[in-house]
């Protein structure tokens, strides 16, 4: 959809009449109030001299589909009124001007130090007419008793705690700019109090003529999208136009619409997120810290999204950010249980079955969405079922193995819970990430560190094959991985394949790195693994070498090549183990095994 936002030079002072009038009010999303003294004093300089300071924007109130909470602009007080417009852009400024010109009460600011302060703020006459001053130096903030004090507040520097004393000093209150009757009433006494005398008198006229007329008159662009402008829209102009604040999420604005149904989104978030991470589970893992509260959102839309067509509700499957924007109030309440559910089922089946165990070994947190949707359809009892196991699980290879979730994934989401779903039901279906995932050989190569996707997949694979450390015998289950962290390190050591020129490509792959305890790390140092081997031997009391080989075999490695240093044929004999590991869990086979290039790259055949 096309929007046609009109912009038009408003004058200022019909914006603050709207602001105190309560006609224009913030969304409740949109952050507090911010700016310190500093910076107000810098607009009120600028605005004497009629610099521009950038256009406000702001939303049509009334559009039915969006119904944000809404409150008023700080220092307007409660104001019972429906507003005409919501700020989107330019609070920070147009507050700031309402404070310190038209309201009539001290700006509650602070410091640059952060400290707390109340001021009004003043322009120097005098300052302003004098053109070897800098406009913000002629900007005079002054407590909220008026009186400027030093000497640790016991002597008082400049008092203009009634109207005599401004006069005396040629200061000029800029909070009644805006207020005719008051500023009439100012310059009368004014000339009153200067009475016959020309210089001070040409003052007034010349600070009327050059400050006060400027500052009156001033104009903003405003820019203003109409009541018809999608929800979506709006995110995303705000997103763009918010860049140097905090920006406004899917999330927020959800929580702004949910807000009118008296239902606080964020409060609910907090008690999802501790049922999400297993807070209080007997086991506790941070497995699923990584899910946030628009990732759970996206999750309800994509589960509401899927029944709603099971029912015949909607034509399509979908969870784009329109769709979770226009997730309703009373879809999410529906549906949040269930969802939550499905997380639960997903933690369990990431840890009983995949031996992911924590978030840095999660290979991809995206992936979770359209598993907890999954299973929050499916259900516990079925997701414990050995077919639906088996069908999860060739999927969630797929999809890790294959690398088909690193980029924007929410049409893949729908075609997953849709394929899945008929999978496990024994329904013919085009299973489109099973068939589209991929493994190359050569990719064994290319994956280096643990920030990738299927690295992480890899190693987990090791971990089903209930590998075990060198030294204790541990295999890296859940349990123990609580207990006592693994971590990967290289097979052949780094510092040995340096000093025997193997090639970098080679020795910090995947293929000679694999999941140990610390102890044995430090055991293996940067020795030959004919070294190493004999250490162990040596440290371990009553290990066997027959022994260590079924440890170290367990990593898929062969032990013959490693104990005699023969990294070459130790090299194609474990990734060919590799990719038995990954064939097996993807469900297919890799394809490219005795492909010319891999032959190149590894100097032999893998099959």
């Amino acid at each position: 959809m096309i929007i046609s936002p009109s912009s038009l030079d408003t004058n200022l002072s019909q914006l603050l009449d709207e602001v105190n009038s309560g006609k224009t009010q913030l969304p409740e999303f949109q952050r507090d109030w911010t700016w310190d003294d500093n910076r107000i004093r810098g607009i009120i300089a600028s605005l004497s001299q009629g610099y521009p300071m950038g256009a406000i924007m702001r939303l049509q109130y009334g559009n039915p589909d969006i119904k944000f909470k809404y409150r008023t602009i700080k220092g307007v007080g409660q104001r019972d009124l429906t507003p005409d417009f919501l700020v989107l852009d330019g609070q920070q400024r147009l507050t700031s001007i309402y404070q310190a010109t038209y309201s009539q009460n001290s700006v509650a600011t602070k410091t640059d130090k952060g400290k707390e302060i109340e001021r009004y703020y003043y322009l120097s006459m005098e300052k302003c007419m004098d053109e070897n001053e800098d406009r913000y130096d002629a900007v005079l903030p002054v407590p909220a008793d008026r009186k400027i004090k030093e000497n640790f507040d016991r002597d008082i520097k400049l008092d203009l705690s009634d109207q005599q004393k401004e006069y005396e000093h040629k200061m000029f209150p800029v909070n009644i700019v805006f207020d005719s009757n008051a500023l009439m009433k100012w310059q009368f006494g004014y000339m009153m109090y200067y009475t016959g005398q020309t210089d001070a008198l040409k003052l007034l006229e010349d600070f009327q003529s050059e400050v006060i007329n400027t500052i009156v008159s001033y104009k903003l662009p405003v820019i203003t999208l109409d009541k018809t402008t999608p929800r979506e829209a709006v995110c995303k102009v705000f997103e763009n136009v918010n860049t140097g604040g905090v920006p406004l999420t899917v999330f927020e604005l959800v929580t702004a619409t949910y807000a009118t149904q008296e239902f606080d989104l964020r409060k609910d978030w907090q008690d999802c997120k501790k049922q999400i991470r297993g807070i209080n589970d007997t086991l506790r893992t941070d497995l699923l810290d990584g899910i946030d509260e628009t990732t759970f959102l996206t999750t309800v839309a994509l589960y509401t999204s899927y029944i709603d067509k099971q029912s015949g509700k909607v034509g399509t499957i979908s969870c784009k950010k329109k769709d979770v924007l226009n997730l309703s109030y009373e879809s999410y309440v529906a549906n949040r249980d269930q969802v939550l559910n499905g997380y639960r089922i997903a933690r369990d089946f990431l840890l009983k079955y995949q031996y992911v165990f924590r978030q840095r070994d999660l290979p991809y947190t995206t992936q979770l969405i359209p598993l907890a949707a999954i299973c929050a359809f499916l259900g516990k009892s079925k997701c414990n079922e050995a077919n639906t196991i088996s069908v999860l699980s060739k999927w969630y290879w797929c999809g890790i193995l294959g690398e088909m979730y690193g980029g924007a994934n929410e049409t893949r989401y729908a075609n997953d819970i849709e394929d899945v779903v008929d999978e496990v039901f024994g329904r013919s279906n085009p299973a489109r990430t099973v068939n589209s995932a991929f493994f190359a050989s050569t990719r064994l190569l290319t994956l280096q560190t643990r920030l990738s996707a299927a690295y992480k997949g890899i190693m987990a694979l090791l971990y089903k094959e209930k590998c075990r450390d060198f030294m204790n015998d541990t295999t890296i289950d859940i349990v123990n991985s609580m207990l006592e962290s693994p971590d990967i390190h290289h097979i052949f050591p780094e510092a040995y394949c340096v000093k025997q020129g193997i090639k970098r490509q080679r020795y910090n792959s995947i293929v000679n790195k694999t999941p140990i305890l610390p102890a044995t790390n430090r055991s293996i140092g940067g020795n030959a693994p004919s070294e190493y081997t004999k250490t162990i031997l040596k440290k371990v009391i009553g290990l066997t070498e027959a022994e260590l080989k079924e440890r170290i075999e367990s990593h898929c490695v062969d032990y013959a090549a490693l104990v005699r240093d023969d990294f070459d044929a130790y090299f194609v004999d474990r990734a060919k183990k590799l990719l038995g590991l990954i064939e097996k869990a993807m469900g297919k086979p890799v394809s490219d095994r005795d492909a010319e290039i891999t032959i190149e790259q590894f100097g032999a055949s893998l099959l």
